[in-house]
């Protein structure tokens, strides 16, 4: 057992920051549960600001809740955020290796109430938090903003919005059938005895329901491994409960290969929708 849990830590500890531009402060690892792998990166823009608080964003990687890592996240999900203001806390959580479904679903509810009883110490308004993630990490994203008391999943979290990059919406959908992922079987394997009822209970469609945070959601629509209907779906229903809910479709887009010119893009959209909600 000793021996499985030092596979698991070397990893994570080997793992080398991303170049980091001057203008930025990193606080690296800082633990937010008990596991070895809960921990998570603040950064911060060194850069003079008028504000008294400053906007937060909740980042999560992606990686089909068996692979990928924050460190990976900086580039393209972290330093667009820092250079609008805000402070991002970068999250790391249990793969599938270190834990099954619901584990990576808990420890990002569990950074998410971190990251607000932690807001005063980063000069964070706690009314302007966001959280974004793309696949795995968008799901995640969704599971923050949507999970109510009553999953029995972890403390509801309070958000100002969601921007999910072509997240799973339904997990049941990607276990059996056209759409089975070998990811999913992975962290929700047929080993489990309820396994249908925790893929229930870790899918964002399942706590769909009123007066919910405002949600983003950037889909390529020929993603080859996260169907495009599941962002159409999960955007439908929102809107049909009363909710603040778009669609941002990426013609012929893959899963997350999109051009620098299409990130620039969404990105605009990105700030726009957070500007008309006086969260940027």
């Amino acid at each position: 057992m000793k021996f499985r849990l030092l596979l698991i830590l070397v990893p994570l500890l080997s793992v080398a920051q991303p170049a980091v531009p001057d203008w930025v402060s990193v606080e690296s690892n800082v633990a937010y549960s008990t596991h070895p792998q809960t921990v998570l990166d603040v950064y911060q823009s060194r850069r003079p600001s008028s504000a008294v608080r400053r906007p937060a964003v909740i980042v999560i990687h992606g990686g089909g809740w068996v692979g990928g890592k924050k460190e990976n996240m900086f580039n393209r999900h972290c330093l667009p955020y820092l250079e609008k203001g805000f402070v991002v806390f970068n999250v790391e959580y249990r793969l599938a290796a270190a834990a099954l479904a619901p584990a990576a679903v808990e420890d990002v509810l569990l950074a998410a109430r971190w990251v607000h009883n932690n807001a005063s110490r980063y000069n964070v308004d706690r009314r302007r938090i966001v959280v974004t993630g793309d696949s795995a990490g968008g799901h995640l994203a969704l599971m923050v903003g949507l999970t109510p008391k009553q999953a029995k999943l972890g403390p509801p979290a309070k958000l100002a919005a969601v921007i999910n990059f072509y997240g799973i919406t339904d997990v049941q959908d990607q276990l059996e059938g056209e759409h089975m992922r070998s990811y999913a079987t992975t962290w929700v394997p047929s080993s489990l005895a309820d396994q249908q009822e925790i893929a229930r209970r870790v899918s964002p469609y399942t706590w769909v329901r009123k007066k919910l945070p405002p949600v983003l959601t950037i889909h390529g629509d020929a993603d080859p491994v996260v169907p495009y209907e599941h962002g159409v779906d999960i955007t439908k229903e929102l809107m049909k409960h009363g909710n603040s809910a778009e669609l941002l479709p990426i013609h012929q887009g893959d899963h997350g290969n999109f051009t620098p010119a299409q990130y620039s893009e969404i990105f605009s959209a990105i700030f726009e929708f957070l500007a008309r909600r006086k969260i940027l």
